[in-house]
């Protein structure tokens, strides 16, 4: 299980601080504490359990072997989500989000694969024997590419789940995600709205600090899922050997029995005198026989 959310962590953190009150979303009443200098302050109690919630579902995705996308392309919230994602070893998109990155997934693994094939011409010398003018533009795409798509090299298929930082920057990341009915996890902030999103972390999504409270807890619950994935793979390939080892052997078919004769001389005098006796009593019984005949001839007579 993940460790518990502090809510003085989230509080030096400064996850409790939210937009000005004129700019604020309605929807995000149930998550608001109070007002305070014409700004709105985030209730931290429902932050934390929300953020537990949400550690525990991204927990179970990862255990289950799947990919979760975390989207996070404002400046401060760029290499903090790219390092934790990294440490989670899961794919994310901290560039433009491209178009269609979702919904056209066809047309982006074509751009991943392009990048593979660019890295194969130059393995194989076939970059080598291009104009000098023609290595130059191929080595800007294949930048471009890496720039944009490299962090999703290895995502070979949709992902199971989307993370988010700022819902309102990102809208179409969200608005392909719900296309697609895919689950999306993020930080909403008291100037988005909270219906739009499956599990709400409400939070402050402009302060580095408080993106990097948030974003590194469900990375340690992203870790733990995989961990746990990892030892029952173990286990379960343990028990295979132990089965294979502690099976019982087939039994050996049983050979039919062959009489073979007796090579001992007392044996071989015992069988001559049993055929001796044999014959004596054939011939008393025939003997027997031709008497009764005999007489049954004689009275008739």
């Amino acid at each position: 299980m993940a460790n518990k959310v502090e809510v003085k962590d989230l509080l030096d953190a400064g996850v409790h601080f939210g937009h000005l009150t004129r700019r604020w979303n309605p929807n995000m009443a149930p998550y608001i504490y109070m007002e305070r200098n014409g700004i709105h302050i985030i209730n931290l109690y429902k932050s934390a359990a929300k953020m537990q919630e949400a550690g525990e579902a991204m927990k179970k995705i990862a255990a289950s072997g799947r990919k979760i996308l975390f989207v996070a392309t404002k400046k401060q919230a760029k290499e903090i989500v790219a390092d934790q994602a990294e440490r989670a070893n899961m794919p994310y998109i901290t560039e433009r989000w491209p178009g269609g990155m979702l919904t056209n997934f066809i047309t982006i693994r074509k751009a991943v694969k392009k990048m593979a094939s660019i890295d194969r011409m130059k393995k194989d010398g076939t970059f080598n024997t291009l104009s000098k003018k023609e290595r130059l533009q191929v080595d800007r795409l294949r930048a471009k590419l890496e720039k944009n798509l490299g962090s999703i090299a290895d995502m070979s298929r949709l992902p199971a789940a989307l993370f988010v930082v700022d819902i309102t920057r990102e809208h179409i990341a969200v608005k392909e995600a719900q296309k697609l009915n895919i689950p999306i996890f993020a930080m909403v902030d008291t100037n988005s709205d909270p219906r739009e999103v499956d599990y709400v972390i409400p939070s402050n999504d402009d302060a580095s600090k408080s993106i990097d409270k948030v974003v590194s807890y469900l990375a340690d619950s992203v870790i733990e899922g995989l961990s746990e994935r990892k030892s029952t793979k173990e286990d379960d390939s343990e028990d295979d050997k132990k089965e294979k080892t502690t099976r019982a052997p087939r039994p050996k078919k049983a050979k039919a029995e062959v009489e073979v004769p007796s090579t001992d001389p007392e044996d071989k005098e015992a069988m001559k005198e049993a055929k001796k006796d044999v014959k004596l009593e054939s011939k008393k019984e025939t003997l027997a026989k031709a008497a009764a005949s005999t007489e049954d001839g004689g009275e008739e007579e």
